[in-house]
């Protein structure tokens, strides 16, 4: 009795400690994931489109993120936001005819709810008084996939140095 007992409460603890893990993703699966996550990068930094502030938010959570540029931290989406608005209303408007460019955008699956991107980018245009120029810098995100949908948690973003 004892001795089955025992097992019993041996075999319990053992399934209760037990975790269960999803299958390791198959290459096709992490492509897959990989290339949904470059098409909505893409997508909300296509600049043609109407209300850049609100196409540059549709990556991010309602609720909390971390997001690290030009030397500051916000934990919100609403000072994200801010953030992003303050841009677009003082530099984004004054860019004329600019085109996001990726010039690099790896991403690196680390489970069907997680990844990370790094990318660089520059932005080519005209400023009002008619001379080419250009922003660029390089941008780290962690992505995970919450209510169905894939969300910025944490970034980080870095400017090009200036050209002389």
């Amino acid at each position: 009795m004892i001795r089955r007992l025992t097992l019993a409460v041996t075999m319990a603890a053992g399934v209760g400690c037990s975790t269960l893990s999803d299958p390791e993703l198959s290459p096709a699966e992490r492509s897959a994931i990989a290339d949904s996550l470059k098409t909505i990068v893409v997508s909300a930094y296509d600049l043609s489109k109407p209300d850049p502030v609100a196409s540059l938010m549709s990556l991010y959570p309602d609720d909390s993120l971390i997001s690290a540029s030009a030397g500051t931290v916000v934990r919100t989406r609403a000072q994200l936001e801010q953030q992003v608005r303050t841009f677009w209303n003082y530099v984004g408007v004054n860019m004329q005819k600019p085109k996001w460019e990726w010039t690099s955008m790896n991403i690196d699956v680390l489970s069907r709810d997680a990844a990370s991107m790094t990318s660089t980018y520059r932005i080519p245009h005209m400023t009002p008084q008619g001379t080419p120029h250009l922003l660029g810098g390089a941008w780290t995100a962690v992505f995970a996939r919450r209510g169905g949908r894939w969300v910025i948690v944490q970034e980080h973003l870095s400017d090009a140095p200036s050209s002389p």
